[in-house]
């Protein structure tokens, strides 16, 4: 993904992808800025990008396009992240993390909004 195409999601999609992007860093150490890359990922950075798009897909209710769009992917690479990331559920860790990832950005996403006044 690269800057230009970032600018092209809605700001608010963009946030959230990025929210996504940064828990997943949080909790697996695969830096955000990598997993944003438009190079073809491999290893813990590909399947750490696809634990924010199946977070993404989760926990913010997005349609596989969205997903796909706000990742600067194509829907066929979402569906397969999201797929991968469901069958490996049976991993009791991975399975956890997931579960506090997703109440996690719930709980963001319900806290009021504040407003930053100069």
């Amino acid at each position: 993904m690269d800057d230009m195409h970032w600018g092209q999601v809605h700001e608010t999609d963009r946030i959230r992808a990025g929210l996504a992007l940064q828990m997943v860093a949080a909790t697996t150490g695969v830096p955000a800025e990598r997993m944003r890359s438009g190079a073809r990922l491999g290893g813990p950075a590909c399947r750490a990008r696809w634990l924010a798009m199946y977070l993404a897909y989760v926990a913010f209710g997005w349609p596989l396009e969205r997903v796909a769009y706000a990742f600067g992917l194509n829907r066929a690479t979402a569906a397969a992240a999201c797929r991968w990331v469901e069958e490996s559920r049976d991993r009791p860790a991975l399975d956890a993390l997931l579960d506090r990832l997703e109440r996690c950005v719930r709980d963001v996403l319900e806290a009021p909004r504040c407003e930053l006044r100069a």
